[in-house]
């Protein structure tokens, strides 16, 4: 028997409203604020809603969790209750009043959540590190070959790590997913981009290469300073 789509909708908004009644009890009664929030991410069971007029999609694919995203959505249906600093700081520069270990980060939110979310992070967060390590060392070859630094690396750093350019997997991208083709990408669109790439390149890569690229991508968050910032894995 079908269920009717408001039920449907019920049914997905639920998981968003159990985690917000924890989150609300757990401060009530005191509990640390970084605590309850990260605990609540993993009571978080949308993957993906409109909420004040703005999409949020949680879940990538159906595997890849943005529990930033999710922990931001989580601050805002707690506004005025948060030490507004605090809450600020983690916002902005992913860091709580108190250090969280990997190992307390993946008990806090769940096992499964967690392996959600380190799907998200080697599949975005990683990936994009890697976009941006490889456009740092194509800019020094042209910058010590006498090319001028305001020449657009882009498409030479997708043939690099892709073995195409950005219009043609782009392409690819929307086809697989059924999107439109606009002049523009959005960060959503952008995230959703980004992973299906990282799935691209493990499937046409073999296991040195892939092994290669995810420490490049690690070492420049690592000396960046963004290894461990809202990225806390073991």
């Amino acid at each position: 028997m079908s269920v009717p789509v408001d039920s449907q909708t019920a049914a997905v908004a639920a998981g968003g409203c159990e985690a917000i009644r924890y989150l609300q009890v757990a401060l009530a009664q005191g509990q640390d604020w970084h605590i309850a929030l990260l605990e609540a991410v993993g009571r978080w069971d949308i993957p993906e809603e409109t909420h004040d007029g703005r999409l949020y999609r949680y879940l990538i694919d159906g595997e890849a969790l943005d529990w930033m995203l999710v922990a931001e959505r989580l601050c805002a249906s707690v506004d005025g209750v948060l030490p507004e600093n605090e809450k600020m700081v983690f916002l902005f520069h992913g860091r709580f009043p108190e250090e969280v270990s990997p190992e307390s980060f993946r008990a806090l939110i769940g096992g499964a959540r967690y392996r959600q979310y380190l799907n998200y992070f080697y599949g975005v967060i990683v990936e994009e590190a890697l976009f941006r390590a490889v456009r740092e060392e194509v800019r020094k070859e042209k910058w010590a070959s006498g090319f001028s630094r305001a020449q657009d690396p882009t498409d030479e750093v997708y043939r690099r790590i892709y073995r195409q350019e950005r219009a043609v997997l782009l392409k690819e991208f929307r086809k697989a997913k059924g999107y439109p083709h606009r002049r523009s990408t959005s960060l959503l669109e952008m995230k959703e981009f980004t992973y299906w790439l990282f799935k691209y390149r493990l499937n046409r890569s073999d296991r040195a290469r892939v092994a290669s690229d995810t420490r490049k991508g690690l070492d420049w968050l690592r000396n960046n300073g963004l290894l461990g910032r809202s990225v806390p894995v073991g």
